[in-house]
């Protein structure tokens, strides 16, 4: 069976699925609202669901590429919580499927990544296509965007997040949650002098640091296992990789009023967040005043509602579009990539004539209503920010 895959969204969900059709011979495009791979977001943790769907949907070599330019092996993988003098207090390990104890999953830069994905894909990607809505036509559906142009296909996949136009048209009744938890997302390059003085504790998986007056930061290390121009010239010459050196991922939970976060410029941002860890071990300080005011991103904490089961059609979603989560237990991205790489499985059957193709979507949407929207329910759980806090239906990562 012959068709044709329309993709709205090219962040690292829709641009895995991109790479999973072409796998499976699957004709498909991805337009994508911005003109270019953006720099949204820094560092994402990984684990082997999101691990394994890269192997199961890029070629041998991308595939390695990604595992070359990964987060060397820390001293443990978890999710780790410390005081503001960089003490211990507790930690839990990542939920998700056994981890190789040798090479495992540990974490990329998200630009990184994304720009591995794009290789290879020439003309399926479209940039600068801002997604207005869809109509279905019978077996046919249309893609409008903005300034009235069109594409058509067979089957249209939304990955274009938690604002997604097409989720409000296919599942109008799912709720997006605010928290009301308000943040900055931000980078402070490090060298080995500061690393040497940083708390043992910091330089595991993912750390939750809480100080006086409830003041919370939150820190996440990228160190390469390679040089990334290295690993290019080895692996997929002609690649395109930014450079990309050691850093932190510094995330600091702010209080400030919504009309001074998102309109104070990024140095302001930053003296909030060096006034914030003021009484903090001097090393965490060093840290935050190492942060790129450049790199200040403010944000606000929103996850979807679970949505009850729907019947099958030729439009479906994955990833944010579908169960944007909070990041306590690390698992968004990863969740994104799994489902990217069924869907391509199930895609791959219907094409195959293995499948009805309405009955490999349906099939693919029921697995991911199984195996991720617990994983959803347990990161909007307010213990999710326990130490102590693991849901009993879901695997977590132990090495």
């Amino acid at each position: 069976m012959s068709f044709h895959v329309l993709i709205a969204g090219g962040g690292i969900g829709g641009l895995c699925l991109a790479q999973g059709l072409r796998r499976n011979g699957i004709s498909c495009a991805l337009y994508e609202a911005t003109p270019g791979i953006g720099r949204a977001g820094y560092r994402l943790h990984m684990n082997a669901a999101g691990g394994g769907a890269l192997q199961q949907c890029l070629p041998a070599n991308l595939f390695e590429l990604y595992m070359q330019t990964s987060r060397k092996n820390p001293r443990r993988e978890t999710f780790t919580m410390i005081d503001h003098l960089g003490d211990e207090l507790g930690a839990r390990p990542h939920i998700g499927p056994p981890n190789d104890a040798e090479r495992p999953h540990t974490a990329v830069n998200r630009r990184t990544l994304r720009q591995i994905m794009c290789a290879g894909l020439g003309d399926v990607l479209h940039f600068g296509h801002t997604v207005t809505g869809y109509e279905l036509d019978g077996e046919r559906v249309r893609l409008g965007f903005a300034g009235g142009s069109s594409a058509e296909g067979d089957v249209l996949v939304a990955a274009d997040g938690i604002n997604s136009v097409i989720r409000g048209l296919r599942l109008p009744e799912v709720v997006v949650r605010d928290t009301g938890m308000r943040g900055m997302y931000s980078i402070a390059p490090v060298d080995e002098d500061l690393l040497a003085e940083l708390p043992p504790p910091l330089l595991d998986g993912f750390v939750l640091a809480t100080g006086p007056g409830g003041t919370t930061f939150s820190f996440g290390l990228f160190d390469p296992r390679r040089p990334l121009d290295e690993a290019v010239a080895d692996l997929a010459p002609g690649v395109e990789l930014d450079p990309v050196g050691t850093y932190f991922m510094v995330n600091f939970s702010a209080r400030l009023p919504d009309a001074e976060l998102f309109a104070s410029d990024q140095r302001r941002l930053h003296e909030e967040m060096r006034s914030a860890v003021r009484d903090w071990a001097p090393a965490i300080r060093e840290l935050v005043d190492r942060v790129d005011p450049a790199s200040i991103v403010p944000n606000s904490l929103r996850h979807l509602e679970p949505a009850e089961p729907w019947a099958p059609s030729r439009v479906t979603l994955l990833g944010d579009a579908v169960h944007a989560m909070p990041p306590t237990f690390g698992a968004g991205a990863n969740s994104a990539l799994r489902d990217a790489a069924v869907l391509a499985t199930e895609l791959g059957h219907a094409a195959r004539g293995e499948k009805d193709l309405l009955t490999a979507i349906g099939d693919f949407e029921a697995n991911m209503r199984a195996e991720v929207f617990p994983i959803l329910r347990a990161s909007a759980d307010p213990r999710a920010f326990d130490h102590d806090y693991l849901p009993d239906d879901i695997p977590v990562v132990r090495r």
